[in-house]
């Protein structure tokens, strides 16, 4: 019988499937046991990278720092920091990217950033900051010649009056330096390929690697995506009725969801994943594994049995 690594490689074209997890820094110490639990689990599939958020605040871009700073001298992971325009000066945010570069960092996953008040609060950029993520982008390039992510919306920013205007700022961030786009997470496959169609119209040519938010808890979930504008089709509300109380059957489902979707991208043709981990590596890991992501002891066990049957 066929393993499910062959069968991924032939719904791939046989192009490699990669990966990359992000995290957020933890805020106390059973948090970042958490956190480290997590990584630990998760580095040996290897990921592409791995991206540690970032918010407004000292407190928070201290943590990221301190994070990013451990996945470099700890482990052999490629780190991504995130980096916002938000409550900052030029001057903060470039001492920030320069600290990054001397610390082994050489990617940077560049946004916005929300503003402080929150999502749906009106973004006032600092008066003497970057003011649009192109700005920061052009910024960052300039200090040292980083890999640079960004963000994408495959319904559309929320704030944005159009798709048209979001497809304007994409270009903009792409002609500043920006090398990839990650997009915020979706829930029905079709959004993500009509909006792809709509990047490549525009002439924007690099990757657009869908985010993949595995849902444990589904009520978290969807006021999120309330607030973020992600459609959240009733097969998948269904899919949740009557576990609030049941963790444990809700984890199942989650994975069984998530691996539907990413199986179906797998068949439309994408090979690469960007994963929302919230810090838990059992979902993403279960997933990566139906994948034929697997640690390379692992899969080199399964070739050599393959070998002796």
């Amino acid at each position: 019988m066929s393993s499910d690594v062959e069968r991924r490689s032939r719904r791939s074209g046989g192009r490699p499937i990669s990966v990359s997890f992000e995290f957020f820094p933890p805020k106390t110490p059973e948090m970042e046991a958490t956190l480290w639990n997590s990584i630990t689990r998760l580095a040996p599939l290897a990921p592409k990278f791995v991206s540690v958020t970032y918010g407004a605040g000292g407190s928070t871009r201290e943590r990221t720092h301190t994070t990013v700073e451990r996945i470099v001298k700890e482990t052999r992971l490629a780190p991504a920091a995130h980096l916002t325009c938000v409550s900052a000066t030029k001057a903060e945010v470039d001492e920030v990217v320069r600290g990054y570069w001397d610390a082994g960092v050489r990617h940077i996953v560049a946004l916005r950033g929300d503003p402080p008040g929150g999502v749906g609060q009106a973004y006032e950029p600092h008066p003497e900051g970057y003011r649009t993520t192109a700005d920061l982008v052009d910024g960052i390039r300039r200090i040292a010649n980083f890999e640079v992510s960004v963000s994408a919306y495959p319904e559309k920013h929320p704030e944005s009056p159009s798709f048209d205007t979001d497809l304007d700022i994409l270009a903009a961030k792409v002609e500043a330096g920006a090398t990839r786009a990650i997009t915020q997470c979706f829930f029905d496959n079709d959004l993500y390929f009509a909006y792809l169609d709509k990047v490549r119209a525009r002439g924007i040519d690099v990757p657009v690697v869908p985010g993949i938010l595995p849902v444990s808890n589904f009520k978290q979930a969807r006021n999120f995506a309330e607030k973020t504008g992600t459609y959240v089709p009733s097969w998948l509300t269904s899919r949740f009725e009557g576990l609030d109380n049941d963790p444990e059957t809700r984890k199942l489902i989650a994975a069984a969801v998530a691996a539907e979707q990413v199986f179906d991208l797998v068949d439309r043709g994408v090979t690469e994943f960007h994963f929302y981990t919230l810090n838990r590596a059992d979902l993403v890991y279960a997933v990566c594994h139906l994948l034929g992501i697997r640690p390379p002891q692992e899969s080199a066990g399964q070739s050599n049995g393959q070998a002796a049957a």
